[in-house]
């Protein structure tokens, strides 16, 4: 069983586009997304530098795209094979959401736009941020944090808790690291997936009102807790809330691991979950689809996968 992985944000860099629009299909595709999304994402994915990308309103959608053309992509590249299993990490949940069927791409698109917006308003509100801790216990990071007056927000399994909050907050967790663990400062514009977040989890409620929805039609599994769900609104509910709450890919890997997934495939921007997983999910053979050079592997991946279950 192969599992699609969809990126969040941070995964993005300067020109990450470029190698995908040489082909004139892609690009109108990527034009199409951009009228929907209401960002120029070929400027953007091309010719904006870090720091412009790094904007939540900007890299949000530019994300999601992304994954979608590379998903589109993959299927058409195999499209007798099926993908066993899809997930996204935080924002890559909406990509995941369309790759899933439960939103059409549109739809999703529109969805990570109001979501980006909404969350860079939040972000403005307060000075907050977010710092990567690696190694350490769990519970002892996590009881550090609070204790600072933090909130863990990414829990990314093989051994990362990323925590956000007051930035004064972060400078003492800096200062002060618990043995053996080392604090990355992270280039965000707040601190997401925490209570800083609430407003925007509260705008999303209306942004969501008249956008159809449709179950699964293959296993998606949420950030919420690592389970699959099977109902679609159920879904979309889950990411809702999930701005304002801790992202648990570790859950989530912890579930491929018991679904017996034999293959990651990570969509573009990739490279961030392929990480993971060689830490998380040690011994499952990853692709990590960065440019269309990076698909033949990935379909090889996909169809030795087939070819070993009707073995």
């Amino acid at each position: 069983m192969i599992v699609v992985a969809c990126p969040g944000q941070g995964s993005q860099t300067p020109g990450f586009l470029t190698p995908w629009l040489v082909d004139e299909e892609t690009r109108a595709l990527v034009e199409r997304y951009s009228e929907v999304s209401g960002v120029d994402l070929i400027e953007h994915g091309t010719r904006s530098d870090a720091e412009t990308i790094r904007d939540t309103g900007l890299a949000q959608p530019l994300i999601v795209a992304a994954s979608l053309l590379a998903l589109r992509a993959l299927r058409a590249a195999a499209p007798d094979v099926t993908i066993g299993g899809i997930a996204g990490h935080s924002v890559g949940e909406a990509a995941a959401a369309a790759g899933a069927g439960i939103l059409s791409e549109d739809d999703a698109l529109r969805f990570v736009r109001a979501r980006a917006l909404l969350m860079a308003e939040a972000a403005a509100a307060t000075p907050t941020g977010m710092s990567a801790v690696l190694g350490g216990d769990q519970d002892a990071v996590v009881a550090l944090a609070e204790s600072l007056g933090l909130e863990p927000a990414n829990y990314n399994g093989g051994g990362q808790i990323v925590v956000g909050g007051a930035l004064d907050a972060l400078a003492r967790l800096s200062d002060q690291p618990l043995r053996g663990t080392r604090v990355v400062p992270l280039q965000v514009a707040g601190a997401f997936h925490t209570r800083y977040m609430q407003p925007a989890r509260e705008g999303l409620d209306d942004a969501i009102i008249d956008i159809p929805v449709a179950d699964p039609f293959l296993t998606i599994w949420t950030n919420r807790d690592g389970s699959a769900v099977t109902s679609g609104s159920e879904f979309v509910e889950l990411m809702v809330g999930q701005v304002a709450s801790p992202v648990r890919w570790d859950l989530c890997m912890a579930s491929f691991e018991q679904a017996d997934v034999t293959g990651l495939i990570e969509l573009t921007p990739a490279g961030a979950l392929t990480g993971l997983a060689k830490r998380g999910l040690k011994g499952v053979p990853t692709v990590a689809i960065k440019t269309p050079d990076d698909l033949p592997a990935a379909v090889e991946l996909l169809t030795s996968s087939v070819a070993e279950s009707e073995a």
